[in-house]
């Protein structure tokens, strides 16, 4: 909501028509994009979507439209770096010691997420895998009682936003290990990125199925320009969002990748929703 909202009015401007933010939540983004798939399909109604989408089809045993058929991807707008945050009281100040205290100690250590099958949670899936370890998992309904909770040291450890971690970080509350992107954030430049490029947290615009491709060139234009803009640069910038801004025709093939991905890590996790 916050992106679309910061995107509006440029993105308005660039289109030469007004364009309205709706903010539909429910069931990690399939709500808003059910109503996207079922509105006219005249190229009026798009849809904001997190990488929440490539993942909702391996975790929900039905889905009220399909992924990638019923929709038209138009452009990845930016990705969110994934922080590895630790209580202070794990005694680990880099990704290299919490594996070796993990390896030493199998079982004792736990992390928290935002739920079964989230973001958060599929992160901490990969660096289990990756790092060879044995932590537990602990299911938060939301990321505000999971904050809560990691700042108490109720749990070990877990990958947030860096939007969402920063100031705890920078007060001292909490212990960042490394950022899940290639490259270091704006906002946490003093840490480093993990070995693996992780899960970012991604946000791209959509359309529905269809949609002729001058439409989609015409929305991918406005975007790019949008993203060009000083305004947009620095308000997304200081939410720490790096701007991407990925061309149509490779933003198809990035959906499907991304769901072959998510679909293997929600089946090691064993993340599938009743």
């Amino acid at each position: 909501d916050t992106l679309a909202r910061a995107l509006s009015t440029p993105l308005a401007k660039a289109l030469g028509q007004p364009v309205v933010v709706e903010n539909l939540a429910g069931a990690g983004g399939v709500s808003g994009t059910a109503q996207m798939v079922r509105a006219p399909k005249d190229g009026q109604t798009l849809a904001l979507v997190s990488s929440n989408h490539v993942i909702n089809p391996a975790i929900y045993p039905s889905m009220p439209f399909d992924s990638l058929k019923d929709i038209t991807p138009i452009t990845v707008v930016g990705t969110v770096p994934l922080v590895l945050a630790v209580t202070n009281a794990v005694p680990a100040n880099t990704l290299k010691e919490l594996l070796a205290h993990a390896k030493a100690h199998p079982g004792q250590l736990n992390y928290g997420s935002a739920g079964n099958g989230s973001v958060l949670h599929l992160a901490a899936e990969l660096l289990k895998s990756e790092g060879s370890i044995f932590v537990t998992h602990i299911p938060y309904k939301g990321t505000g009682p999971l904050t809560t909770d990691l700042i108490g040291g109720q749990i070990h450890m877990a990958f947030l936003s860096v939007t969402a971690a920063a100031p705890h970080i920078k007060a001292g509350k909490l212990k960042a290990l490394g950022v899940s992107t290639l490259q270091r954030s704006a906002v946490l430049p003093d840490v480093p990125t993990l070995a693996e490029a992780g899960l970012p947290h991604w946000m791209a615009l959509i359309g529905p199925a269809g949609l002729p491709p001058a439409q989609v060139q015409r929305y991918y234009q406005a975007m790019h320009a949008t993203l060009a803009t000083k305004e947009v640069q620095d308000a997304l910038g200081a939410q720490g969002i790096a701007l991407v801004g990925m061309a149509p025709e490779k933003t198809e093939p990035f959906f499907k990748t991304e769901l072959a991905k998510h679909a293997a890590l929600v089946k090691k996790a064993g993340a599938v929703k009743d």
